[in-house]
């Protein structure tokens, strides 16, 4: 019985110390995270999921599968976020459907024009007017995180480092649509493109994005929106998510 105490205190000195070691970069992914969702999504409830991937990380990280625990403990953190948000429910079947109907509304017109189409036709294409459609590019931003994006760069990444290495098949599909998704955001407008870079490869906010652009927050949302929807309507492998996502 002593030994399982010592055991059990051992087990919990080491949680702390992680935790002191590493709440920045829970907090750090929290806030990044939160830019991206509905204001009714409590940045403490993130930190509070993301505190316990980061317990479970320090328990299951092998350095012998050559990830580094950071970046093993980034999967983990972001992957219970948003386990979180999804047992939320945060982001309402609706803003999926709409989302999907103005993905698809999208590629018509495209494919039509041989062009980007603007928001004013789009709009006008789903017989709403422009400031709805606009709150929907917010919408369709905010809820970007249960996506095809967060579904292959949480899970899919979290499984390939459990399992030591992507499978043979894994690497070529993830190949594929890498490929497909560099040429679709190659042909994006460029503002959207601007956007895209700053937010996933810079890993800026919507705020801090607004104040490169010089536009409002709100502003950046509906840009990044717009972009997410142009992309979702010329990838087909986001048909299948988004179907999913009403089921």
């Amino acid at each position: 019985m002593k030994g399982a105490a010592q055991y059990r205190e051992v087990q919990r000195t080491a949680a702390t110390e992680c935790i002191n070691q590493h709440s920045d970069l829970v907090r750090r992914i929290a806030h990044h995270l939160a830019a991206r969702l509905p204001a009714s999504v409590e940045v403490d409830d993130l930190i509070q999921a993301g505190m316990m991937g980061l317990i479970e990380a320090s328990r299951s990280y092998d350095a012998d599968q050559g990830a580094s625990f950071e970046t093993y403990a980034s999967i983990r953190i972001r992957g219970s976020m948003i386990d979180e948000i999804r047992r939320g429910d945060w982001v309402p079947r609706s803003v999926h459907r709409r989302a999907r109907d103005a993905a698809a509304t999208i590629r018509r017109l495209e494919q039509a024009s041989g062009r980007a189409a603007s928001a004013t036709e789009v709009a006008a294409a789903m017989d709403i007017p422009l400031p709805d459609y606009l709150r929907l590019m917010e919408d369709a931003s905010r809820g970007q995180v249960l996506s095809l994006e967060s579904r292959i760069e949480d899970q899919g990444e979290l499984d390939t480092i459990a399992q030591g290495g992507p499978t043979p098949q894994q690497v070529l599909e993830r190949s594929q649509f890498g490929s497909e998704l560099g040429k679709a955001i190659g042909h994006l407008p460029e503002r959207e493109q601007l956007v895209l870079s700053l937010y996933y490869e810079q890993e800026l906010n919507l705020k801090e994005i607004g104040a490169v652009l010089g536009v409002s927050e709100s502003r950046v949302c509906q840009i990044h929106g717009q972009a997410v929807l142009r992309l979702r309507g010329r990838l087909k492998t986001f048909e299948a998510v988004d179907a999913g996502l009403e089921a």
